[in-house]
């Protein structure tokens, strides 16, 4: 393991915020972690939550990493077209041990081209769209692929940010993060996912169609460019 440890964390405006702040409470607790958030310029960045983040670094800047962390939000699709973001998840991508993505992340990750071939999951409105970047979805609430680890929506990254933490650091350190975050949800209802016996199906079922009618186009764009090249 290198010393320090370096996370590479992608920032982009309209990034859902607890994607970004779940793992990232986690890397700040893992032994000689070193987190470095970028974007195009240092300046604060909004989240979908009414608050902004401020950048450490920019990507032309940023440390390679050892760890490439790729949030979600609505943000991620309007940055399916941001060569410059594209290629540098291409760059860190070819040097990192670790890749990974959080809820729509996945996205960004599949556009780049790191996803083909590859099994990954994302939030469950837009995991179907995944399969057009070359990637089999998996419907599952963490996924490894050999080094790349996908997250589900929202909440699942702090599961995958302790995931992460167990493959690099071992378990013991993991469940001492867990209990240190106390990490212990205890949800009121059972309807987490469209599967939960206390989901709303049609209301599943009308988000899914409303993320395939949005966002469908820009994925087949960014599909189609990764054909061409």
């Amino acid at each position: 393991m290198s010393d320090p440890f370096r996370i590479v964390a992608l920032l982009f405006p309209h990034v859902t915020q607890l994607d970004f702040t779940g793992p990232a409470q986690v890397f700040s607790k893992m032994p000689g972690a070193e987190l470095h958030v970028a974007w195009h310029r240092e300046e604060p960045v909004p989240t979908d939550a009414g608050f902004s983040i401020l950048p450490t670094t920019t990507l032309e800047a940023a440390p390679q990493a050892d760890v490439l962390f790729v949030p979600g939000g609505r943000g991620a699709f309007e940055l399916l077209e941001d060569e410059v973001m594209l290629d540098f998840l291409r760059r860190q991508a070819a040097e990192a041990r670790w890749i990974t993505g959080v809820c729509t992340g996945s996205f960004l990750l599949g556009a780049a081209g790191l996803l083909r071939g590859r099994r990954a999951t994302s939030h469950w409105g837009s995991l179907h769209l995944l399969e057009r970047l070359g990637a089999t979805p998996v419907a599952e609430r963490v996924v490894r692929d050999d080094h790349v680890i996908t997250a589900a929506g929202v909440s699942a990254g702090i599961d995958f940010a302790l995931r992460l933490t167990a493959e690099i650091y071992g378990d013991d350190v993991a469940k001492r993060l867990q209990l240190q975050l106390e990490y212990d949800p205890e949800p009121p209802f059972d309807a987490g996912a469209p599967s939960r016996p206390d989901a709303d199906d049609e209301l599943a079922n009308a988000q899914i169609a409303s993320m395939t009618e949005l966002r469908g186009d820009v994925v087949d764009r960014a599909a189609a460019r990764l054909d061409a090249g």
